[in-house]
């Protein structure tokens, strides 16, 4: 095992710059997750890290060694990626064992760190067979056991669960965070999933056209994100902005006015800035964080256009006159149809404010 450390890592390709001077440290042992849209970086960012791509200036770093001008066989890595890679004509075990009968292992060794990963992915009834006669998720099984027989610093997974259903999505979700408590080893994943980022990692690393927009626990980045774009992000369904104009502000809290959801007026807590009166800013909502109306302080009414019953909660879309709707999560079985008016409650301790450049206020 062996932490990871980036040195104002940048890559280009021609004169296309895709990563912008990053900097991080990963700790010994942990689940760092790379999160972002498409073309953000995070894949190119993990290759960086593996070897498969040359930096075009900066460190990296694993364990105490320098790395950066090191082949990938010899930095100790093992990459687990979204194709799964298999060779078709090889038995589950002889896939796991090809890697280490090339660099001349003992075979007593090759077949103990085989079985020892077989059994730790509930391979072993499995090892006979060819990848033709198994599932996806056995195969990506297979992929990440082929990774474990390497024993290496550092695993590396470029979304491995990309090709796999929904229900196959959330098994592999489940048995890839088990094996990450059972070898207590350093992972770096890569997802644009913000889901699987949320229940993987210890911390999430955020990423925005190769650059790191914030890093740090998935609660810490939910509770506390540095800016709208992490806001928005980071959730699912994403954050509701509005248009809001600052009526009065002191430090630690602003008076503001949200004229889409009826000039709807109440404090938000303030954390770097005192906005100024008349300011146009954002506010922040979070689907899940809307309370029924009954009894609540701070209430709208506005039309449904379209309500989602998934049974345990639904989903109200309300058209308030924007070119998104407002999504309000409500616990249980919504009340309303589509088309019949919502009246929804606010809280406003669950409340972001935004300026214009995208920061949090």
């Amino acid at each position: 095992m062996a932490g990871v450390k980036l040195t104002n890592v940048k890559k280009s390709f021609g004169d296309v710059h895709v990563i912008h001077g990053v900097d991080l440290e990963i700790d010994d042992g942990d689940f760092i997750v790379f999160v972002g849209p498409s073309g953000c970086g995070k894949s190119t960012l993990l290759r960086l890290v593996s070897g498969l791509e040359d930096t075009s200036s900066g460190q990296i770093e694993i364990g105490d060694t320098d790395v950066t001008n090191v082949e990938p066989s010899e930095r100790g890595v093992a990459m687990v990626f979204q194709s799964y890679a298999l060779y078709p004509h090889m038995t589950v075990y002889d896939n796991m064992a090809f890697g280490l009968k090339m660099n001349g292992a003992d075979p007593k060794e090759i077949d103990d760190r085989v079985q020892k990963a077989a059994k730790i992915l509930e391979l072993g009834p499995l090892l006979k067979r060819k990848p033709a006669a198994m599932s996806g998720g056995q195969r990506q099984r297979v992929a990440i056991g082929r990774s474990i027989v390497r024993e290496p610093k550092v695993f590396l997974f470029d979304e491995p669960l990309s090709n796999l259903d929904a229900e196959l999505r959330v098994q592999m979700r489940l048995e890839i965070a088990k094996l990450h408590n059972d070898l207590d080893s350093t992972m770096i994943y890569v997802t644009h999933d913000q889901t699987e980022a949320m229940t993987l990692a210890d911390k999430i690393v955020v990423l925005r056209a190769g650059i790191v927009e914030q890093y740090g626990s998935p609660l810490e980045l939910y509770d506390n994100p540095d800016n709208e774009f992490v806001a928005g992000f980071i959730g699912s369904p994403r954050m509701n902005f509005l248009d809001a104009e600052v009526i009065s502000s002191q430090k630690g809290s602003a008076k503001i006015n949200i004229p889409s959801i009826g000039d709807l007026k109440f404090d938000v807590a303030t954390r770097d800035r005192s906005p100024e009166k008349g300011e146009a800013v954002l506010v922040g909502l979070r689907p899940e964080h809307f309370i029924a109306a009954e009894g609540a302080k701070h209430k709208f009414k506005a039309p449904t256009s379209v309500v989602e019953q998934l049974g345990g909660n639904s989903y109200l879309y309300l058209n308030i006159g924007g070119s998104l709707p407002l999504t309000v999560e409500q616990k249980g079985h919504a009340t309303v149809q589509d088309g019949q008016v919502a009246s929804v409650g606010v809280d406003p301790t669950t409340a972001m404010l935004f300026g214009s450049d995208g920061l949090r206020i």
